[in-house]
């Protein structure tokens, strides 16, 4: 989400001329700083979206009422802010279902009612808005059955990618970046990426059981890279150091070093629950990995009929993960062939792309 917003506002700025807004938490440069740009920073206190949601809300619709009467246009963000022009989704609540019986009663009990608060005010923002941009077909068909917006509102318009960070690393490059991150310099890299809260939703706890039967073999040989950050970190920190997993895990926490993860993997795993889109993925095909992700993700739709292999059944299951596993591993060179085509397509539409594709539709400017 933010690094779309960010080219987005990028463009308009630096392509189209126009005065740009901002009503956000953080902006980063160079972007905060260009002449065209005028930020309206809200706190977030305590570091809490619970207490930055609302704030971000009434700021936005303060900035909005006055960007109308100097004769601008209004771009937000599903249900953070109520605003009648347009609502670019990046995710879609009533299509996300939440994973964390394990939680405690709190936990649980905190997350139903900020679902719930999500949904709310998903629903009343849609509803309000005249046009809408899914980032995949499948999120647009979800906001129409799901949300009842109208069909003829909802425009689909692809993500598009950093055509530099994002492409198949040299051997030379390959190396440096696992010292980097250090990692094996040899021998087989899988990455994971994604957030590791009490919502399980990114399926790493199926990426771990599955890589515990990978290495009831002594013939795996592989490494498991996972970047991300949250409330189970230590858990998975714990299971990552557990002798059923033989030291072949680790555990990156947050990293802004994404084209550097993807440079030092080999393939790319996402058993994920739910993705509007998957940009991890995206990120991954267009550096010449091969990405296995489960086939209700966005992104699947895109995934040409040779590579359907790739997508995994939903809900994800370990077992499957560590067969398609096994066979890649069987056949690295073979996998990464096969996927050349198709990196080559997604490199060939960038981020500048997809934000004059969202301003052409969108008339939101005027040059």
């Amino acid at each position: 989400m933010d690094r779309a917003n960010y080219e987005l506002a990028w463009y308009l700025a630096t392509k189209a001329g126009a005065t740009v807004d901002l009503v956000a938490h953080s902006v980063a440069s160079p972007l905060r700083d260009h002449p065209l740009v005028r930020w309206h920073r809200v706190a977030r206190p305590l570091g809490r979206h619970a207490l930055g949601g609302p704030l971000l809300a009434l700021n936005g619709r303060r900035v909005a009422a006055q960007v109308h009467r100097e004769g601008g246009r209004v771009v937000v963000n599903g249900g953070n802010c109520a605003w009648p022009d347009v609502n670019w989704v990046h995710a879609v609540h009533a299509a996300w279902p939440s994973r964390h019986r394990h939680a405690s009663p709190m936990v649980r009990l905190q997350a139903a009612l900020s679902k719930r608060g999500a949904r709310f005010a998903e629903r009343r923002s849609l509803r309000m808005a005249r046009s809408i941009i899914a980032n995949s077909w499948r999120s647009r068909q979800q906001l129409i059955e799901l949300v009842g917006v109208p069909a003829d509102r909802v425009q689909t318009v692809y993500c598009g990618t950093d055509t530099e960070a994002f492409r198949p690393p040299s051997p030379v490059e390959k190396t440096e970046a696992r010292r980097r991150l250090d990692l094996p310099i040899e021998g087989p890299v899988i990455a994971f990426a994604g957030a590791l809260g009490y919502d399980r939703n990114k399926g790493f706890d199926v990426l771990l059981r599955a890589w515990e039967l990978l290495c009831n073999d002594p013939a795996w040989d592989s490494h498991l890279a996972a970047a991300g950050n949250g409330s189970e970190l230590s858990l998975w920190h714990r299971q990552a150091s557990a002798p059923t997993v033989r030291g072949l895990v680790r555990m990156l926490g947050f990293t802004r070093e994404m084209p550097t993860l993807m440079a030092a993997a080999d393939a790319f795993v996402s058993p994920t629950h739910y993705d509007a889109y998957g940009l991890s993925v995206h990120e991954a095909l267009c550096s010449g990995l091969p990405a296995f992700v489960t086939a209700t993700a966005g992104i699947a739709e895109r995934y040409p009929y040779a590579l359907g292999d790739l997508l995994l059944s939903y809900p994800p299951d370990a077992v499957q993960v560590a067969e398609r596993l096994r066979r890649w591993r069987a056949d690295i060179e073979g996998h990464r062939v096969r996927i050349a085509g198709f990196t080559s397509y997604l490199r060939q539409r960038t981020w500048g792309d997809m934000a004059r594709d969202i301003v052409d539709a969108f008339a939101l400017t005027s040059t």
